[in-house]
């Protein structure tokens, strides 16, 4: 083992902190509260204390025959501190949000050994550790989905588990197809095959893109985000939406700005399912009835934005310094604005017990520290000018133009396409872009008329304290570190984007970006206009009704038949899977126990061999009623394990060849 140490400790200390929580939380809640605090403090402060020691790495061999790799870069110091300060943040804010509820405990130990997995994938220096840790990270927050335990939570956590594991297989295969290519999974190794014939690397790539596309929510594997961020608590809302997603994104990044650096047609996938990711998360979102469901679809969509600013960085080339830091800032500004606005809507729930928008409108209303939260992230997500998420915007609209610009001017990136074509396609991918950023303005809109000026519902009890002191004040901090990057570009917003160009490869000299030129402004101009005439025009007069009495309501109109995790995934899961798996189980079973039987049958022959009678150990029923595989042997767990162990052995032989 070499290197720096402290590394290790950021992964193993918050798993070491949630079994000793879990441990004193059979003793004392309120030590066990504490002590999660504690736990995530802590790892904050270890996380800031790599400020002076940022490019160093530790290298640990043999771990699982391949060794791990940690790395601590720009890019990975930036988002171990975003991860450390949001666990922080909604692990204090959880004291509160779960009283009342049930097993505390077990939340509290799983919650703290996700932190430990994903901070073990964000600083991981080579994508088997990546791997490893993504895997337990998603075994891990399996508990967050299902935490309550309710029909609709054990359903969504099913979801999220299904593509998890099905994401995971696939993703292994794709390493070991790259392994076998490159001999090597080390993320800088990895880079300096973009210099190379990248043909046979499609087919692995996009097998490894595919796990961390699930993780991701991009279309179509986005079907766990909209139930499981809904079903979940507030806190772990926040987590899933502001973080878990960010570790899909890593694994795609690491493809996207390494193996397929500058690789236009790696690109033009990459940029098709991000436009559609980005446009249908934003019309799930307008159309949603449920705050946390909003939310949720509002991430997909965002999610859809930073997409499309990976790819631009496969069609800009050399010149991708605008793409590769309007996806840093993106991604960090949507982080934090998640973080603030699942709180907020933990807020109303842990109030009202609601979350249909209906029964909590008007909550908001004279609620100053609720409503001050919520403006400020509903306006970054927007991309108001001033707030952080105007900056990542504005870049990768920018990036966006740039190469319209290019294309003007020169021949087009892709072999398929002619430069027409090719600008014709990305003209229309700008006005998606403005138009989706649109949608965003008109839910964002939707839902702060809903919760601050709509008359309250006629079952809404107000109590005279809705928020504690504490969370009053995370909640403040995190919607004020949302202006601060806004306003200070220069002294924040750059230096952020700028510790991502060695993570994602980006230029050694940086474009110099005037945010409030009006042809920066313009663009958000256009998108918050169209926001205001879609939520006039269409919220308004077709997805919400006045009553008589001047109470807005909200109405469901999205087609019950039109649900894709319904209608295409559980049956594809629960029907056509198991029928495949059960299809190759059993051409295993006959190649290698065809053989075996064969050779038992006939050494049972011969006296002196012949097994004694087993009745405790080999049958699973009682002899009149066994079954009998053919003639030649009985079912029994003995023949079961048997035929296992023929089968490993079969597969193993076949990897080796």
């Amino acid at each position: 083992m070499r290197g720096n140490y402290a590394l290790l400790f950021l992964v193993l200390w918050p798993m070491i902190g949630g079994l000793v929580s879990y441990y004193l939380g059979k003793k004392s809640r309120l030590v066990r509260d504490v002590a999660a605090d504690v736990v995530c403090l802590i790892e904050l402060a270890a996380v800031l204390s790599l400020w002076g020691n940022i490019g160093t790495e530790l290298v640990i061999p043999g771990v699982c025959g391949l060794g791990m790799k940690f790395k601590a870069d720009g890019f990975r110091f930036a988002y171990a501190v975003i991860i450390a300060f949001m666990w922080s943040a909604t692990t204090i804010f959880s004291r509160e949000y779960l009283r009342g509820h049930r097993n505390r405990n077990r939340y509290y130990l799983y919650v703290l050994l996700t932190l430990g997995s994903i901070m073990g994938v964000f600083i991981s220096g080579d994508l088997y550790t990546t791997f490893m840790f993504f895997e337990m990270m998603s075994l891990f927050s399996y508990i967050m989905v299902v935490q309550d335990e309710t029909p609709e939570a054990q359903r969504a956590a099913q979801t999220y588990l299904a593509i998890a594991i099905i994401g995971g297989l696939v993703t292994l295969t794709g390493l070991i197809l790259l392994y076998n290519y490159t001999g090597t999974l080390d993320i800088d190794a990895l880079a300096k095959f973009s210099l190379h014939d990248k043909s046979p690397l499609y087919i692995p790539g996009f097998l490894v893109f595919f796990g961390f596309a699930a993780k991701a929510a991009i279309f179509p594997s986005h079907i766990w985000l909209p139930t499981a961020h809904t079903a979940a608590p507030a806190p772990s809302s926040a987590l899933l939406s502001g973080l878990l997603t960010k570790s899909g994104l890593f694994g795609i990044i690491v493809l996207s700005s390494g193996i397929f650096l500058h690789d236009s047609r790696w690109g033009f996938m990459l940029l098709i399912l991000a436009v559609i990711t980005m446009v249908l998360g934003a019309v799930l979102a307008v159309f949603s009835v449920n705050i946390k469901r909003t939310l949720a679809c509002s991430s997909m969509s965002q999610l859809g934005f930073i997409l499309t600013g990976i790819s631009m960085q496969c069609f800009l080339g050399a010149d991708n310094d605008l793409a590769v830091r309007g996806t840093m800032l993106y991604m960090v500004g949507h982080s934090l604005i998640k973080l603030v606005l699942f709180l907020c809507a933990g807020v109303v729930h842990m109030n009202t017990h609601k979350l249909n928008l209906n029964d909590i409108r008007g909550f908001g209303r004279g609620k100053k520290v609720l409503m001050f939260a919520f403006l400020m992230g509903g306006l970054g997500l927007m991309g108001v000018p001033l707030v952080n998420g105007y900056l990542g915007k504005t870049l990768i609209h920018e990036a966006i133009v740039e190469h319209i610009h290019a294309l003007s001017h020169g021949a087009g990136t892709l072999p398929f396409m002619t430069a027409g074509g090719e600008k014709f396609m990305f003209s229309v991918c700008e006005w998606l872009f403005l138009i989706s950023g649109g949608l965003t303005t008109a839910y964002v809109i939707k839902l702060f008329v809903v919760l601050f000026i709509a008359k309250p519902a006629p079952n809404m009890h107000q109590k005279d304290t809705y928020l504690s002191w504490p969370n009053a004040i995370i909640l403040t901090l995190s919607a004020l570190l949302l202006p601060a990057i806004g306003l200070f570009t220069s002294e924040i917003g750059d230096k952020i984007g700028f510790l991502a160009t060695s993570f994602m490869h980006g230029p050694e000299h940086h474009h110099a970006v005037s945010y409030f030129a009006f042809e920066n402004l313009e663009g958000s101009m256009i998108s918050i206009t169209i926001g205001v005439a879609v939520y006039f025009l269409f919220v308004r007069r077709v997805l919400q009704s006045e009553t008589v009495k001047g109470e807005i309501l909200c109405l469901d109109l999205w087609p019950s038949w039109l649900n894709i995790e319904n209608a295409l995934f559980r049956p594809v899961i629960g029907l056509i899977l198991p029928f495949i798996g059960s299809l190759f189980a059993k051409t295993v079973d006959l190649v290698t126990a065809g053989p075996v039987t064969l050779l038992l049958s006939q050494a049972s022959r011969i006296k002196f061999i012949r097994p004694p009678e087993d009745t405790d150990f080999g049958l699973y029923q009682d002899e009149e009623k066994q079954e009998t595989v053919g003639t030649l042997l009985p079912s029994s767990l003995a023949y079961g394990l048997m035929t296992f162990a023929a089968g490993l052995l079969f597969v193993i032989a076949f990897m080796m060849l």
